[in-house]
């Protein structure tokens, strides 16, 4: 997929993924529609980017903002590429095991809530940007567009205290094959890539990178250390370029296992 004088739309793209996979989509050539939350960060990471790069606030519990943002996106030029990539705040309900230590349940709202933000905001922007990409003039390659969805291993083999974000992250590689195969006719790819355990921002809130090196690495086989989100946004750029990735779920963990 070229992407020159293409627009694309990254999802949290003020956050660590975001932001250096809008860097390398920028490069490529697009022009990056940075939908987020985190105005100050998008609009000091869009100066960076130049090229007509904008910032788009968009909140993923509202599918005006997410309608909107590719629709700006789809004005600057051709929609050619969709990363989502957003994280989410956390539950109103606190709680992780479904039958904690007090015996007491894991609230439905704190299910709700992760499937609300993971699942079916991916869904929305994924229908969004489809429709803005079928209507594209094909590429001699017949390609108009691929959207990358973003998984995590906990949603292929989860930790204790996981389900609702296992499940959430589970559903996004479920769909990703019948995402493509519906979209195989209209010449849209769509991937997913399943991070093991990275250094983004969700860390920095509570340690320091140092920390939190010092806590994960040891369950990382090799590199022995968390995931720099560069190598993540290297991952999405070679799906962007490579035509022939389509319907698949990649894990980037460093052969990262759950116990």
């Amino acid at each position: 997929m070229d992407l020159t004088n293409a627009s694309a739309i990254v999802t949290g793209g003020a956050g660590g993924f975001g932001a250096a996979t809008a860097r390398r989509l920028a490069k490529m050539g697009a022009k990056v529609v940075l939908a987020d939350v985190a105005e100050e960060r998008a609009r000091a990471l869009v100066e960076e980017l130049g090229n007509g790069s904008v910032f788009v606030r968009t909140d993923i519990y509202d599918e005006s903002t997410i309608a909107e943002a590719v629709a700006t996106a789809a004005k600057l030029a051709p929609l050619r590429a969709a990363v989502v990539v957003h994280g989410a705040p956390q539950p109103k309900e606190p709680g992780g095991r479904v039958i904690g230590r007090d015996g007491a349940r894991l609230a439905v709202g704190n299910f709700r809530h992760m499937v609300e933000s993971y699942l079916v905001a991916a869904y929305a922007v994924t229908s969004y940007a489809a429709e803005a990409m079928a209507r594209n003039e094909p590429l001699a390659s017949n390609q108009r567009g691929v959207i990358i969805n973003t998984a995590s291993i906990a949603g292929l083999e989860g930790q204790p205290g996981l389900v609702p974000y296992s499940a959430a992250k589970g559903g996004l590689g479920a769909l990703t094959l019948t995402l493509a195969r519906d979209m195989a006719p209209l010449g849209i790819r769509a991937m997913t890539i399943a991070p093991g355990t990275f250094l983004t921002l969700a860390y920095s809130e509570h340690m320091t990178n140092e920390q939190a090196q010092a806590k994960f690495s040891p369950g990382i086989p090799n590199p022995k250390r968390m995931g720099d989100p560069e190598e993540y946004a290297m991952l999405a750029q070679q799906i962007i370029e490579n035509d022939f990735l389509n319907g698949e779920v990649i894990r980037l963990d460093a052969a990262q296992r759950f116990q």
